[in-house]
């Protein structure tokens, strides 16, 4: 198959390109950079130095790779700007969904997100709607994941994999990364999240299960799909031992937290035989390997 990959050199891009090319398929990535450019032609993908916000050069870049599908995985997160991050889901999946469309491309695999749905009891399932009634600025950020989700599926197949909160290489939450930096007292640590111990509930994900379920999507019927560990937990017991595998104090303990952290259930994806491979952050964290 031939696969067009729209942010190649992320996080989870770094991991999904070798594991598209080892299953024989033809891979063509993305980059803003030339270094990366560099790196996915010198792993055996051909690669194309563009911005996902450039519409012309992304449907150029579409049409000569000719994909029987695409894979979605544009984030802007490296700066810890939200507003930017949006506008790659809006904008970016906008003019991403118009090449394919152009391209005669009929399947795409989307990087989603699992925190965004409405507040609840228990871990949510793909069955709950959008928390599209969130105040601010919580608001903005469902938006976003709205429209990345319904433009997505704007093509016959859109499986739109909503992902837990990344760890591992080339994450907030890797070793070295804003995370531990926060940890440690650093008060110029940036990242979109939050470092309480408190009541809220999150899912997890390897950076590498991530990938594998990447591959295994491009054979699964579309719609959401949630790509988490198998532990939901309260942030009081899962900073703690973050902090504890990097070394740094961890925060006191606290009360509450918002409604909407209620973390999320794998069922739907074990039930298409995808396991992750690192099920618990509890040994997760202490074992931040796979990079590539």
């Amino acid at each position: 198959m031939r696969i067009f990959i729209a942010g190649a050199t992320g996080a989870i891009g770094r991991q999904l390109v070798p594991l598209l090319l080892a299953a024989g398929h033809q891979v063509t990535g993305t980059s803003r950079t030339e270094a990366g450019v560099d790196r996915l032609r010198g792993g055996g993908a051909a690669a194309v130095q563009l911005d996902a916000l450039d519409p012309d050069g992304l449907r150029q870049a579409v049409a000569e790779a000719e994909p029987d599908a695409v894979v979605h995985q544009l984030t802007d997160l490296s700066g810890s700007d939200g507003a930017a991050n949006g506008r790659i889901r809006q904008q970016g999946t906008r003019n991403l969904v118009d090449a394919a469309k152009l391209a005669g491309v009929r399947r795409i695999v989307t990087q989603s997100i699992c925190w965004a749905y409405v507040p609840g009891e228990g871990p949510a399932d793909e069955s709950v709607p959008l928390d599209t009634e969130a105040a601010a600025p919580r608001d903005r950020m469902v938006a976003a994941v709205r429209a990345l989700e319904e433009t997505s599926a704007e093509l016959e197949q859109a499986v739109l994999l909503r992902y837990g909160i990344l760890y591992g290489p080339g994450t907030w939450y890797a070793p070295g990364g804003a995370v531990a930096a926060a940890l440690a007292g650093d008060t110029e640590a940036r990242f979109l999240g939050s470092i309480e111990a408190d009541d809220s509930v999150s899912s997890f994900l390897h950076v590498a299960d991530a990938a594998r379920a990447a591959v295994a999507a491009l054979d699964w019927p579309g719609g959401p799909v949630n790509i988490v560990d198998d532990e939901p937990a309260r942030a009081r017991t899962w900073l703690p031992v973050l902090a504890a595998a990097f070394g740094a104090p961890a925060p006191q303990p606290s009360t509450g937290g918002p409604e909407w952290a209620r973390g999320a259930s794998n069922a739907l994806a074990r039930s298409r035989g995808w396991r992750p491979e690192r099920p618990t952050w509890r040994t997760g964290f202490g074992n931040q390997d796979g990079l590539v």
